[in-house]
């Protein structure tokens, strides 16, 4: 269950890297996947808007999205691109 507290941290998150280059990695349906590269143009109570540096389109997800890993978003911080959300660690039993 995704807390209300979560969505609002990650919100918050995301204003602050508004300008800021990320890639979205997403899937498509029937094994196909999408990764591009855009910046993050604004941010809104429930979504956030990502414009594409390919096409200029724009393109807007959920906050519940990058929460329950449908897109995964990675930040540029000037040399590498990090995980907003880390991967899930899955222990072995």
């Amino acid at each position: 269950m995704i807390l209300q507290s979560e969505i609002a941290n990650l919100k918050t998150e995301i204003d602050d890297m508004i300008g800021k280059k990320v890639v979205v990695k997403g899937s498509l349906g029937r094994s196909k996947t999408f990764e591009r590269e855009a910046t993050i143009a604004k941010a809104y109570p429930n979504i956030f808007v990502v414009k594409y540096d390919e096409n200029e389109r724009n393109a807007t997800y959920s906050y519940t999205d990058v929460l329950t890993r449908t897109v995964q978003v990675d930040v540029f911080d000037g040399e590498n691109y990090n995980p907003l959300i880390p991967p899930e660690v899955t222990a072995k039993v």
